[in-house]
Parts: structure tokens; C-alpha cells; sequence
């Protein structure tokens, strides 16, 4: 009997229309184009209306996704949405997404792991088909982070947008789908990337939303280490499971997190520039929607053909890391 993986069999993106630029951001705050470039990569990055919302972005990319598998939503089994930005605390933005795509067999719910959620998402809906609990799969990663943002913040206004990604996983026979996936975190670095205010801790009031509590804290030096050395190592292992080398690696697609974090990682993997993919000049940084979003516009490019090796890795708050090396 042949061994069945998780293989992605079809994608998804949206994102607002509305557009930040540099320049906009250099009327907001005191920075400048060459300030953010130099050090992120980004050019702009796209921001939700008033009166857009997480799961409005998610349930676009789903629908794409859905329509491009050519399957009916009610033969979805699972739906993950990866998201730091739901859509209201109660019920799960999973459900909700659930509810307008007509997934009704589909049991639903969100994760929480930052940028690494997608990742985290791929490997769950992995087990769960490998184990034969699920069939067709919906794992998503949706943000709406310029809700959380302080743009009186150089250090954070200018890194954060947002979108949507999804993508339906299916069993396909070996040697394709996901080969191997690892994930991993280290609460001691919680306060590297974090949103003190909102929860239990810090209860939503007056006066944390005046003090800014609710806003995204990050210390950028801190973090670029621990991110460029732990995507490093966990890609390292997934490939090597995998029996993939670097030169093998016909498409790298990182979190996009930080254009010198991306090259960082790349020159430690091994893996030519030429086969890395980079949208942050375009999109900046939308966590957990990041790298579902660069996978749909590779699919789309026609820069993934079946056989592809390819490798996903990512880093975010918590913190949290992981690694996919699959097959196409």
C-alpha cells in the first residue's frame, strides 16, 4: 500500500486594497524610506479599512482555495485558522470562516503561534490526514495587524501589514505532499515580540488602551539572533529528513519577517538567492498570513511544478519556530 502525505493541492490570498507606503509613513512618524528599507526590505505594506476584519480577508483566500481544488466546502473535514488578530475573542475566527465558505462538516478552530502559524497549521493538518482523521483539509493564515500597531512606533509601524493565505491539504501519495515538519518555541523569549494588554492579565480599560497596553512591543536586535539561528537549524533538520540538500531546494519560502533575517538564513542554509522568494517590499510582515500568501503567488507565477522540493520555515512571537520540507 503506497504511503500517504499531506500535500497542498490548491492556494489562496487576499489582502486589503488600501496601501501604506514609506512615504506615507514618513508623515506619521520620524523615519524615512532608506531608514525602512535599509533595514527591513519593505516599500509598503497593505492596511485594512475601519470597517475590514480578519475574517473578511480569510474567507477570500478560502473561497479561491476552495474553487481552485474544485471541491464542494462540505467535503472540507478541518479548519485551521492561524491568526493573533481574530475577529472577536468568542466564538473562534475558524468558525466563522467556517459558517460563510459552507464548510458545515468541518471541525474548526484557531491556533495561535504568531508567524510561525501556518507552519504549526501544515503540520497538525499533516497528522491528522496522515492519521486518516481528515481528508481534505482548509489551514489559514489570516492578520489584520495594523489594528495592534503604535504608529507614534518607529521600531514597529513600519514592519507590520495586512492579509490572508489559505490552502487545502489533501492525501497524495509519496514521494509528494510533506515529508517532514518540525515545530518548536521558547516562552522565555516571550517578551521579544508581544501585546502585554487585552487578556487576563492586563483586562481591556480605559486606561490600558490609553497607555498603548494593547499595541505590539518588540526588540528587534534580540530577535533577529534567535530568529536567524532557529530557522536555520530547524530547516537543516526538516531537510535532512526530507533527504533534501540545499542545492536540492528548488524554492525557499521564509516568513517574511525582515529581508536581512530572510538573507541570514538563506547563507547559512546554503540555498542560492535566486531560489529564495521575497514579497516584504511589497506586503511587509503579516505573521502567520506571510508565507501562505507567497506560496499562492509562487502557484500562481508558475514558480512551483510538480516534483518542486520545497522548504517553508518560519519565526514569530511566543517564540515560536518550524520547518516543511515537501514535495510538490
Amino acid at each position: 500500500m503506497a504511503t500517504v502525505n499531506a500535500g497542498v493541492i490548491a492556494t489562496g490570498c487576499s489582502y486589503p486594497d488600501g496601501v501604506l507606503t514609506n512615504a506615507d509613513l514618513e508623515k506619521l512618524v520620524e523615519t524615512s524610506d532608506d531608514w525602512i528599507t535599509s533595514r527591513t526590505g519593505i516599500k509598503q505594506r497593505h492596511k485594512a479599512a475601519d470597517d475590514e476584519y480578519t475574517s473578511l480577508f480569510a474567507v477570500r483566500a478560502s473561497r479561491e482555495a476552495i474553487e481552485r481544488a474544485r471541491i464542494d466546502p462540505a467535503e472540507i473535514d478541518l479548519i485551521i485558522c492561524a491568526t493573533v488578530t481574530p475577529d472577536q475573542i468568542l466564538p473562534s475566527t475558524a468558525c466563522l470562516i467556517q459558517a460563510e465558505v459552507g464548510a458545515h462538516n468541518a471541525a474548526a478552530f484557531d491556533l495561535v503561534a504568531a508567524c510561525s502559524g501556518f507552519v504549526y497549521g501544515a503540520t497538525l493538518a499533516n497528522q491528522m490526514i496522515r492519521s486518516g482523521q481528515s481528508r481534505y483539509a482548509l489551514v489559514i493564515g489570516a492578520e489584520v495587524l495594523t489594528r495592534y500597531v503604535d504608529y507614534t512606533d518607529r521600531g514597529t509601524c513600519v514592519i507590520f501589514g495586512d492579509g490572508a493565505g489559505a490552502a487545502i491539504f489533501a492525501p497524495v501519495e509519496a514521494p509528494h505532499g510533506i515529508l517532514a515538519s518540525r515545530i518548536r518555541s521558547d516562552g522565555r523569549f516571550a517578551e521579544q515580540l508581544f501585546s502585554p494588554g487585552g487578556g487576563t492579565r492586563i483586562k481591556p480599560s480605559a486606561e490600558s488602551l490609553a497607555g498603548g497596553m494593547h499595541y505590539f512591543k518588540m526588540r528587534g536586535n534580540e530577535l533577529f539572533k534567535v530568529a536567524v539561528r532557529s530557522m536555520a537549524e530547524i530547516s537543516t533538520e526538516v531537510m535532512n529528513e526530507a533527504g533534501f540538500k540545499p542545492d536540492d531546494i528548488k524554492l525557499f519560502i521564509p516568513h517574511q519577517a525582515n529581508q536581512r533575517i530572510t538573507d541570514a538564513v538563506a547563507d547559512r542554509l546554503g540555498v542560492d538567492s535566486e531560489r529564495v522568494y521575497s514579497n516584504i517590499a511589497m506586503h511587509g510582515n503579516t505573521s502567520s498570513a506571510s508565507i501562505p500568501i507567497a506560496l499562492d503567488e509562487c502557484v500562481q507565477a508558475g514558480r512551483i511544478q510538480s516534483g518542486d522540493p520545497i522548504l517553508l520555515a518560519s519565526f514569530g512571537g511566543g517564540a515560536t519556530w518550524g520547518a516543511v520540507a515537501l514535495r510538490w
